[in-house]
């Protein structure tokens, strides 16, 4: 009991920074390896200075960076500051606003940003754009300010924001009920043979490693996931296509082409910065090399996005450029496709 006692005591006085379960059939591990799966950007000096400062809890006791974490631990990570993503603050970052009323904006989010912040990335996002650009936005459930939904820092294209409460709302039900528009343009390995196709199954953490998610075919863990797909252009040994959204997981698209076995052009996280199609040749290479170069990040951009205005009703669909390194790295394949022998 006095331990217990001496832990509520501690709490008070402390912010919860993480918090995670190890999941069924968790093989004993060090918890600071288990954490390094865990924690995106994190470090192994970062996690095991934690540790010596008393700040990783599990199951209520502090512990040493060599415990070892078994299935159905619940291990926190506690400082005596609150998070830094509690703490925002307005940056003067310029925003590629697309349209603005009262009640929403729709904003073009570049490559690079992202779009909240957290561990690694307290600064330069989206959202402390939005309140240099405005002081006051309703919160979602995450405590987000005006966010309705969310596109990844490496994936540039079309947000919308509420300006409102009741905005918030509409917005949210609208995507909720997958009455939302939602096209991304992807440049995918390999010749993607179908030339139009529905990718289902289920999205949720992998448990092998918890800064990547994966498709449970058999839906027995994770939340529903429907992926529409359509091929616009195959160039030899990628393929150009269009994936509309009916669900809106976290890594939707990545992780459900990677599932058929198409993973998106140098998505690093999910493998695709390998040569995954091609030749041996050595000007192969390096003509994937350069392309790399020209697009280092994966290659998907958020181009339309439709809904029913919140007040108005009206529809209301935004289309958005295909960026220019991408734009770049497209017509680089595409050259290469109408100038060389491909199987």
């Amino acid at each position: 009991m006095e331990e217990k006692e001496d832990f509520e005591l501690n709490e008070d006085e402390l912010f919860e920074h993480h918090s995670f379960v190890a999941s069924k059939g968790q093989d004993p591990l060090r918890v600071d390896k288990f954490l390094m799966n865990f924690i995106e950007n994190a470090t192994r000096n970062q996690i095991q200075l934690a540790a010596k400062d008393g700040n990783i809890w599990v199951n209520g006791t502090t512990v040493k960076q060599n415990y070892r974490v078994k299935s159905g631990d619940h291990v926190r990570v506690m400082f005596p500051h609150p998070p830094h993503e509690l703490l925002l603050t307005p940056e003067d970052i310029p925003l590629d606003i697309v349209y603005e009323d009262d009640v929403l904006l729709v904003v073009n989010k570049p490559a690079g940003m992202v779009v909240h912040p957290g561990h690694g990335n307290y600064s330069g996002t989206l959202i402390n754009a939005l309140l240099h650009h405005k002081e006051s936005w309703p919160k979602n459930s995450d405590d987000r300010p005006g966010l309705v939904h969310r596109i990844d820092k490496d994936t540039s294209g079309l947000l919308v924001v509420a300006k409102t409460e009741e905005a918030m709302t509409h917005l949210a039900k609208q995507f909720f009920d997958k009455t939302s528009e939602r096209e991304y343009i992807a440049l995918v390995w390999g010749n993607v043979v179908e030339d139009e196709g529905t990718i289902e199954g289920h999205i949720a953490r992998n448990p092998k490693n918890r800064l990547q998610m994966m498709v449970f075919p058999e839906g027995d863990q994770g939340k529903e996931a429907v992926t529409h797909y359509k091929v616009l252009e195959r160039l030899g040994y990628v393929s150009l296509i269009s994936c509309n959204l009916e669900t809106g997981r976290t890594h939707q698209i990545r992780v459900h082409l990677k599932h058929i076995g198409h993973t998106l052009f140098n998505d690093e996280r999910y493998g695709g910065e390998k040569i995954l199609k091609g030749t041996t040749f050595t000007k192969y290479k390096q003509f994937v090399d350069n392309a790399f170069k020209i697009l280092p990040r994966q290659a998907l951009h958020a181009k339309t996005l439709g809904f029913v205005h919140p007040i108005t009703g009206e529809y209301m669909r935004f289309n958005s450029e295909i960026p220019e390194d991408m734009a770049q790295c497209i017509e680089k394949w595409r050259h290469y496709a109408q100038h060389r022998q491909v199987e």
